[in-house]
């Protein structure tokens, strides 16, 4: 499904191999957090894909972890995701974009923007579906 529908938006991805469960585990055994299926299921069908440039449009559950660690928070074991954000993918201009948390849930499927200058954040996408679509056609813009 993901596949095709990111290809009939682009020919030009790069898909990855898929993510195990395991590795969607660790993912949401770090955080605390139970992934969205819509998350999850692209991640079983290409963990990751990137424009023709190598450009990640949305990112593998290993850069997941290592751009939420780099601006989430450590306590006791367990990692407090930053801003209330699971980033899931980054604009390559310092705005990444991401689930909102609240207590370990992501309760809707809304992607949101995360401003680094100053540090908003703005809804874009009402699932990961309409990001990707929307994000690939040039539809939605930072």
């Amino acid at each position: 499904m993901w596949k095709d529908l990111i290809q009939n938006t682009s020919a030009q991805c790069v898909f990855g191999e898929p993510a195990s469960l395991e590795d969607i585990a660790v993912l949401e055994k770090l955080f605390n957090i139970q992934l969205p299926d819509e998350l999850k299921t692209l991640l079983g069908e290409t963990n990751g894909t990137n424009d023709s440039n190598g450009c990640p449009l949305i990112w593998s559950t290993e850069q997941i972890i290592r751009e939420n660690l780099n601006l989430g928070e450590r306590i006791e074991d367990t990692y407090i995701l930053f801003n209330n954000l699971l980033l899931v993918a980054d604009a390559e201009n310092g705005d990444m974009f991401g689930y909102s948390t609240l207590e370990g849930f992501i309760k809707q499927n809304n992607i949101y923007v995360w401003n680094h200058k100053n540090n908003r954040r703005k809804q874009v996408a009402t699932s990961l579906k309409e990001f990707v679509e929307d994000w690939i056609s040039g539809k939605l813009s930072i």
